[in-house]
């Protein structure tokens, strides 16, 4: 079975989170019938190691990892390829794949581009 986890950083901030969990839920509908989960480097539940192990449980073979960050820094650079690592060790028999980050999508980034346009015509005030 195929399933995918979302990797974000973390925060300490409460509701940090929620963007993420909007986009494992758009992202769960589009894809029914595969288990999304998400996971966190710093500060929140499941780590990646937890969510491994909860998707493995329920029968996944194959992990597909998107990380959701807008590009390839310390964390992308060397802290997932040391957690692939780990996780194929503990698992041999699991596949896992490293979509590229967020920044490395044009479409992603010609929606952020957009969003910032539509923001600066209609400013908001304070933070």
């Amino acid at each position: 079975m195929d399933a995918m986890i979302l990797l974000a950083h973390g925060a300490r901030v409460a509701g940090w989170a929620a963007p993420f969990h909007e986009i494992r839920d758009r992202l769960a509908a589009m894809r029914p019938g595969t288990p999304v989960s998400l996971a966190f480097l710093e500060f929140i539940e499941p780590d990646f190691e937890t969510a491994c192990a909860r998707l493995v449980d329920a029968g996944a073979t194959r992990i597909v990892v998107c990380p959701l960050f807008l590009g390839v820094g310390g964390h992308v650079a060397a802290d997932l390829p040391r957690l692939f690592e780990a996780a194929r060790t503990r698992w041999p028999a699991l596949s896992i794949a490293c979509a590229p980050t967020l920044g490395e999508d044009a479409g992603v980034l010609q929606a952020i581009a957009a969003a910032c346009a539509r923001h600066a015509a209609a400013p908001r005030q304070g933070p």
